[in-house]
């Protein structure tokens, strides 16, 4: 059984929710990532995805200036270390999540596992292509 801490990104840098949008975005630039968790007092409260920052930052409030906060997904969808890669991989298929934290029992980040991270895992049992088919598939239409 394969677990999360095999293929995590462990060491993993933040912001706080604090921080401006503008200072978010250099850091992801400059670590050249797509997402940056957020915390407070040692404890992740959100994150911030370079999607978030233009489609509810700049789209709706037309400026750079506000707050990580302002546009953090609140309460992100989490994993432990010792999860199972398929359970990961089944929550990122169902909720249509490229990146997950890795979070201890202390809810302290400990890293992060993305798509890229699972498909060379699952690429080692030859289903790499599903995997990304799954987790990359468009959303079904609500009625």
């Amino acid at each position: 059984m394969a677990v999360i801490e095999e293929v995590m990104t462990r060491s993993v840098e933040t912001c706080s929710p604090s921080s401006s949008v503008i200072e978010v975005a250099k850091k992801m630039k400059e670590l050249d990532v797509g997402v940056m968790p957020l915390e407070e007092g040692n404890q992740l409260v959100g994150l911030v995805t370079d999607r978030d920052i233009v489609i509810n930052g700049l789209a709706e409030k037309e400026t750079g200036d506000f707050k990580a906060r302002d546009v953090m997904t609140k309460d992100p969808e989490c994993v432990h270390p010792d999860t199972d890669i398929n359970e990961a991989f089944n929550l990122m298929s169902e909720k249509q999540i490229r990146r997950l934290p890795v979070v201890d029992q202390n809810n302290q980040l400990a890293g992060i596992v993305s798509i890229g991270d699972l498909a060379v895992k699952l690429n080692e049992n030859r289903e790499s292509g599903d995997a990304l088919d799954q987790i990359s598939r468009p959303a079904k239409p609500e009625k």
